[in-house]
């Protein structure tokens, strides 16, 4: 792995007055190997971080070019208008994979996000494949080891495929590494999926998912008939669990909303309404403790109109 510190961000300039500022003119720039994350006792902190890695996507025999899709979602974050009061938001630079050692990378990965739930931040990742997900959850599980962790995935995939002794971590492999940290540690595995495709997913993983006690609402239930059970069915997956790690792979869209990334599937979600009110309720619920979006691609996008619905979801967040 390496760590790079941030390269300052650039944009547009609407003038200097509180109310033109845009992100880039107010971004924080930390080295998480060396500065502390300093708060006011009124403000509540936000470091994204990029994760530069698509190594898990080659294993995967998927598309590469994940690993660019970390600068391009901070690119489309910069220009953002700041419409937020009481929020430090820092840039802590960009994890890459040397040495295609993807396994370390995750372990250490882990070891940034631990380091900064413990300067009482908010964890943002910003890109690469979904390899991403176990070194975020290794961070979450390290700082919150007494507390029952909740994982929702929006995702069109289950990415729950055992791990092949002879390939190694891949992005299809994440969750089937939380399930097995679970089991070894004698944690209970919860998983909510939202946004499965029949069409994207084996029977095989479909029987991994059932034997492992994964939920699971399909791309299809995103509609407005549904709305009722599907907010229903994710608030009780967040009282039932003390924090929630959340996941957002940008393949669950329609390649419609999202054409870059790595695996598009044609009859993804929308970023609608329905998709909105899901989100804001696990955002606002008070426990979602990290956070992390996957499987950008610029090889493939259009407009960068990938990336700026990236930026959208982080804009809600903020």
């Amino acid at each position: 792995m390496a760590y790079k510190k941030s390269q300052k961000l650039t944009g547009r300039i609407d003038g200097d007055a509180p109310n033109t500022l845009r992100l880039h003119q107010i971004i924080n720039y930390i080295d998480l190997e060396n500065d502390e994350i300093i708060l006011a006792p009124s403000e509540k902190g936000v470091v994204f971080l990029e994760f530069a890695v698509d190594e898990g996507v080659k294993r995967n025999k998927g598309r590469e070019g994940a690993a660019l899709g970390a600068a391009s979602i901070s690119k489309a974050i910069s220009n953002l208008p700041a419409h937020f009061e009481n929020k430090k938001i820092f840039h802590a630079g960009q994890i890459t994979c040397d040495n295609c050692d993807l396994e370390k990378t995750q372990t250490e990965l882990g070891f940034y996000v631990t380091k900064i739930l413990q300067q009482n931040a908010l964890p943002i990742i910003l890109g690469g494949g979904h390899e991403v997900t176990f070194g975020n959850y290794l961070g979450v599980k390290n700082f919150f080891n007494k507390k029952k962790i909740g994982v929702i995935n929006f995702d069109a995939h289950f990415d729950i495929r055992p791990v092949d002794e002879n390939v190694g971590a891949t992005s299809g492999t994440g969750f089937w590494q939380i399930a097995q940290d679970c089991q070894k540690n004698l944690n209970s595995f919860n998983y909510l999926a939202l946004g499965i495709q029949k069409s994207s997913n084996t029977k095989m993983l479909f029987e991994i998912a059932d034997e492992n006690g994964v939920d699971y609402v399909f791309g299809d239930e995103f509609n407005f008939e549904n709305k009722k059970n599907l907010l229903h069915k994710i608030e009780k997956f967040i009282i039932n669990n003390d924090v929630i790690y959340l996941t957002i792979c940008m393949d669950v869209f329609s390649l419609a909303y999202a054409p870059g990334v790595s695996a598009p599937a044609a009859a993804g979600i929308e970023p609608n309404e329905i998709f909105k009110s899901c989100f804001d309720l696990i955002i606002n619920s008070g426990k979602m403790v990290s956070l992390d979006i996957a499987e950008t691609n610029p090889n493939f996008d259009f407009d960068n109109a990938t990336s700026r619905l990236a930026a959208s979801l982080v804009f809600r967040v903020l």
